[in-house]
């Protein structure tokens, strides 16, 4: 079972990039080793990567069978106006879910990079987009670096129906951005400071112009700096008092917020060009335990995860 347990970060990131959900991605990748060890894996018959990948790929297109797919607010309508109301939450099966970056992301720097930019919110959630199959043949080939006849293989197809697949899902994704440079370590600091002592101005000074600002699982979200310092200022301080600690998901910064002691939203920060251009805070704290989030503040250190 070792054999098949050291393939565990790699599985868990391509399931969460096809199903968008780090549950699910779990779900999947459990299910996998569970058939894998089942068929009694013989390394006299080859490597056990392709063959749990196999595994791995039908398990997902059988639950992305349902044509109701994962999206994030700026996915599902347009910005809104201040003073518009956050309307009825969805459920969890319509959003794409956080994913903590240590189950997916590899060990080696010289994959890293390009690894932590395939599972950026605005990626996982484009590729949402695609059919199920060129969404695994996307992946495949160009976060994994599979050869076209190994992605053949895999799905039973002809190398030409492969590169085929993979034309038509490149034209339908923006281009994958640049990897970024390291994080801010400075202004991620001077973000929490204003964040926890609800210091509006200064919060906003550290937003680009058009930056967004989201909160699952309510479809309602803004777009631009005076929105969000509008709304801030009208909301009679609801997070004052809030402690953040820190963790990460799906490559960027991210905190889980404290308010009054008590769980209340997993925060992803992702920063661009020396300012924060997204926040999205996930409403859930049922995700605490999964970023390895205490279930109340005076457990938790501020420290980096």
């Amino acid at each position: 079972m070792d054999d098949l347990e050291r393939h565990r970060a790699e599985l868990t990131g391509y399931c969460y990039r096809m199903l968008g959900s780090a549950f699910e991605a779990e779900d999947a990748v459990q299910e996998t080793l569970v058939r894998a060890w089942r068929g009694g894996y013989d390394p006299a018959r080859g490597p056990a990567r392709p063959w749990l990948f196999q595994i791995a790929t039908n398990i997902c297109l059988d639950m992305l069978r349902t044509p109701q797919r994962r999206a994030r607010a700026m996915d599902l309508g347009p910005a809104a106006a201040p003073g518009a109301g956050l309307g009825d939450p969805l459920p969890e099966h319509r959003w794409i879910q956080p994913v903590p970056d240590s189950r997916v992301l590899p060990a080696d720097p010289a994959d890293l990079a390009v690894a932590r930019e395939s599972v950026r919110l605005a990626f996982v959630a484009a590729l949402q987009h695609l059919p199920p199959r060129q969404r695994a043949v996307l992946i495949l080939r160009d976060v994994l670096r599979w050869r076209a006849a190994e992605v053949a293989d895999l799905l039973g197809a002809s190398v030409a129906s492969v590169n085929s697949a993979l034309q038509r899902a490149r034209a339908a994704l923006p281009a994958t951005p640049e990897p970024r440079a390291d994080v801010d370590e400075e202004l991620l600091a001077r973000y929490v400071d204003a964040f926890e002592r609800y210091d509006v101005e200064r919060l906003v000074a550290l937003l680009h112009e058009d930056a967004t600002m989201s909160m699952p699982p309510f479809t309602w979200w803004l777009r631009g700096r005076d929105d969000i310092r509008t709304v801030m200022l009208a909301a009679d301080a609801p997070c004052a008092g809030s402690r953040l600690v820190r963790t990460a998901a799906n490559g960027s910064p991210a905190f889980g917020q404290y308010v009054n002691g008590e769980p209340f939203a997993l925060v992803v920060v992702e920063p661009a060009d020396g300012r924060i251009a997204a926040t999205t805070a996930y409403l859930d704290p049922a995700l605490f335990p999964l970023f390895g989030l205490p279930m109340t503040s005076g457990a938790a250190s501020r420290t980096d995860r």
